[in-house]
């Protein structure tokens, strides 16, 4: 039995259809049986529906506060028997009471080696600081932003030559493989989320 999975997104989701792909394929433990968008416009949604994979709209401007829409969302996902998610390219900190209900089933997938270049603009930050490696990195999710226990990291070299764009481009290669792997590894058992001493 492949566990359900629910991806969050808010554009193109690009790690999204990795994860579709990788969960097609024969003997892959989980499926992607849900991707919700907080945004109503995101591209990615066309890209699931292409796959025949159900979607949702959750628009957080729709509700007074965040707690609000994060009912909502934990609503939808119960309904759905969801029992994993993975953020991907999702644009929304999500609180702790949320994080709390989900603790260790909840992935997300950050472009750079963790702790190193948390938040945005990853790769222009890490040609400015001259690093010889970057990379990406997947972990779980806790309520403080780009905290939670890393799962695995894929690293590659920076080159002298390198821009912002061609940095990115590398480094979602990897994340392509990298997320499917992950996901893979919490839905057989083989990692878990350490508890806390």
């Amino acid at each position: 039995m492949s566990i359900p999975v629910a991806v969050l997104i808010s554009g193109r989701g690009s790690n999204m259809e990795a994860l579709i792909k990788a969960a097609n394929r024969p003997g892959y433990p989980a499926r992607i049986s849900l991707v919700i968008s907080n945004k109503k416009e995101a591209k990615g949604l066309s890209i699931a529906q292409e796959y025949g994979i159900r979607t949702q709209i959750i628009a957080h401007e729709d509700y007074e506060t965040r707690e609000h829409f994060e009912s909502a969302l934990h609503n939808v996902l119960i309904e759905n028997q969801i029992q994993l998610v993975c953020l991907a390219g999702f644009m929304r900190i999500l609180g702790a009471e949320f994080v709390g209900k989900w603790a260790g089933k909840i992935l997300n997938i950050h472009p750079s080696l963790l702790p190193a270049l948390k938040g945005l603009n990853t790769h222009e930050r890490a040609i400015q600081a001259r690093m010889r490696r970057h990379g990406c990195t997947v972990h779980f999710v806790s309520a403080e932003m780009d905290e939670g226990p890393i799962i695995a990291q894929a690293a590659i070299p920076v080159h002298v030559d390198d821009t912002s764009d061609t940095l990115a481009k590398r480094v979602i290669e990897s994340e392509h493989w990298l997320y499917p792997a992950c996901l893979r590894s919490l839905a057989c058992g083989d990692v878990q989320m350490p508890r806390k001493p």
